[in-house]
């Protein structure tokens, strides 16, 4: 089974855009976390959360995208597990790929959320997620135009698909992110400047 190394080297290999690289940290945070609160296999979700998009950089056509990432992980020899739930991710493979395994249904889950979250922290004035708090971010989402990029309706259907409630999500996902606030450059200004 190939390392967390492993999975970081191809990510990066194949995609050079800071923010999407950004998101999938922060997408793999959600889903250690997750892993954690259901007692699954940490490793293997925080991976699944970290190459879920590896290929959208080069393919964002949705007919390519993680079909394209499934070739290069069977290659690698990745668990089926994470192929699947990376397929399952992809609204146009639900035919084929139905997310019907709670590592599926938490990939859905903590996708569109943390862009959400990541948005909403950057337009605090500290630029931080430390401290944010469900309601602001539940305040952006009703804001049209605000993140337009995040699928609200995603949003909230991965919540219902994991069976948990919205704001207990938002609120869990933040406190994941903000395990790596550094990492994801969320952590503010440490004190803003008084000139």
């Amino acid at each position: 089974m190939p390392t967390r190394s492993d999975a970081y080297t191809l990510m990066t290999s194949h995609v050079k855009n800071e923010n999407l690289q950004k998101h999938m940290f922060s997408v793999e945070a959600a889903m250690r976390f997750y892993a954690r609160k259901y007692g699954e296999d940490e490793e293997l979700w925080a991976m699944t959360g970290l190459l879920h998009d590896c290929d959208y950089e080069e393919y964002p056509d949705l007919r390519e995208h993680t079909q394209i990432a499934a070739n290069w992980l069977r290659e690698g020899g990745y668990d089926e597990r994470i192929i699947y739930a990376i397929l399952a991710h992809n609204d146009l493979n639900e035919a084929t790929h139905p997310r019907t395994d709670l590592l599926s249904k938490g990939l859905y889950a903590c996708d569109e959320v943390t862009g959400m979250v990541t948005a909403t922290a950057l337009v605090r004035p500290n630029k931080s997620i430390i401290g944010l708090e469900v309601s602001s971010v539940r305040k952006k989402m009703k804001t049209k135009g605000f993140a337009a990029g995040v699928n609200r309706n995603d949003l909230v259907q991965g919540a219902a698909e994991l069976g948990v409630d919205l704001d207990e999500h938002i609120a869990f996902v933040i406190e994941a992110m903000s395990s790596i606030a550094d990492t994801l450059g969320l952590s503010g200004s440490a004190t803003p400047s008084l000139s």
